[in-house]
Order: structure tokens, then C-alpha cells, then sequence
């Protein structure tokens, strides 16, 4: 049975990484989701893909560069379709409050040695005060991040994000004892999918929006598949 995970929530139906995105992806019954982290400038981890603001909220700046008092002021309905509300950019604690997820990956990206391990950090506290920490896996691309998570919380769950094969990502994944492999779908061929859940790593596909791509991914075997609409994969996968 292929999972279904909400790719920042329910991105092709509400505006990305908001709570809206979030609620949306939770009525089409998908328990699981992907969101991406960034740091305030206060250290709060907020829910937004970008370093930037410009392209989600028509802002100015970086993310880093505000605290997350005014980040939440700020309405990132521009990063997708379907909101007549302002959709503020949220914070990882109101999500993790009012979400009832069974699963969280949670995507980090490349950061330099002290950012990776302040984020995770940042990760593994909120995860222990929530009382999750067995419903997170922190991806990510960068090895400064993955090193971080070996060295800082072991015991969080982790996963590699692939999108290019010039590296064996399975090789690359193991190195960094993951748990998880995020396949770009264009690199989930069967033979390498099957190698890598011998290999013990449950393998998430990303971004699967075509129902054709869906079932030939179902079809392969592929553990779970991250799409942004969740709506469209639960019709899709049980018909």
C-alpha cells in the first residue's frame, strides 16, 4: 500500500506551507505531510520553502533577517491558488498544535555547519515537547544537515532528498544512516526502488501530480509518494 503525503500541505489547492495547505490536506483524510523549515531571526522555525519572502508574501528580505513575531504578521497567500483569507506564514509550533498529522517529513535545506545545527536542534526540542519525535523525519540534500542530525539527534529519524543520481543516492543515504530516500520521481526507477528497500530505506517519491504517475508508481511498489494534490492521489490510489 503506497502512502500519500500533502507536499506543503495541499500546495496545488491552497497557498503552500500554510495552515490552510495544512487542514486542507488533513480533510482529504492524508494523515501524512512534507513541509519545509527555515530559522527566524530569533531561532523559531518557521514553515515556508524560500530563504526568501518575495515569492509567497511580495515582501522584501530574507527570512533570517525577521523575527517570528512579525513573520507570522506577514500573508503568504501568494504562493498558490484558492485563498480569499490572509494565509500568514506559521510558525512549526502552531502547526504541530492544531495539525494532527501521523507523520511529518520535515525538509531542511542547505545550511552552513552552525545553521544546520541550530535548525536541528530546533527540530529535535519541539519534537520532544510536542511528545512526536517518533512522527518526524528531518530531510534533507545537504550533508552539513544530515552530519548535524547524526551528531546532534541520533535519535530523530532522517531521510536523504535526491533529485540528481550523479551520486548513488542509496550509497549516499546509507553513509548518513537514513531511514528515508526522497526520490526526484524521475530517478524511481523499479530496479533502484527495490535495491533500496533492501537496503531498509523507505523510499518517498516527489512531486507525483499526474494520476497515470501515481499508479505506475503504486504499481512499482514505491513506499510513499508526495504530491501536491492529496485529493486527487486518495481518488486515484483507491479506485
Amino acid at each position: 500500500m503506497t502512502l500519500i503525503y500533502g507536499h506543503r500541505g495541499a500546495k496545488g489547492e491552497a497557498p503552500e506551507n500554510t495552515l490552510r495547505s495544512f487542514q486542507q490536506c488533513l480533510e482529504h483524510g492524508v494523515m501524512r505531510c512534507e513541509l519545509d523549515l527555515h530559522l527566524s531571526r530569533d531561532g523559531e522555525l518557521m514553515v515556508i520553502h524560500d530563504p526568501t519572502l518575495k515569492r509567497t508574501t511580495g515582501r522584501r528580505g530574507k527570512v533570517v533577517e525577521h523575527d517570528a513575531a512579525e513573520l507570522v504578521e506577514y500573508d503568504a497567500r501568494q504562493g498558490g491558488p484558492g485563498a480569499v483569507q490572509p494565509c500568514p506564514i506559521p510558525r512549526l509550533s502552531e502547526l504541530f498544535e492544531k495539525c494532527p498529522f501521523e507523520h511529518w517529513q520535515l525538509e531542511v535545506k542547505s545550511a552552513s555547519k552552525v545553521r544546520a545545527a541550530r535548525t536541528v536542534e530546533a527540530i529535535a526540542a519541539l519534537a520532544e515537547k510536542f511528545g512526536i519525535s517518533d512522527k518526524v523525519t528531518v530531510t534533507s540534500s545537504s550533508r552539513e544537515v544530515l552530519r548535524a542530525l547524526q551528531r546532534l539527534a541520533p535519535h530523530l529519524s532522517r531521510g536523504l532528498v535526491a533529485e540528481y543520481s550523479w551520486l548513488d543516492p542509496i550509497k549516499v543515504a546509507l553513509h548518513y544512516d537514513c531511514q528515508y530516500l526522497a526520490l526526484n520521481w524521475t530517478l524511481c526507477t523499479p530496479e533502484r526502488l527495490l535495491k533500496a528497500q533492501k537496503a531498509g530505506l523507505h523510499v518517498t517519491v516527489w512531486t507525483v501530480n499526474e494520476p497515470a504517475l501515481m499508479r505506475r508508481l503504486a504499481d512499482f511498489g514505491a513506499d510513499s509518494i508526495i504530491t501536491d494534490f492529496p485529493g486527487l492521489a486518495v481518488r486515484t490510489l483507491s479506485s
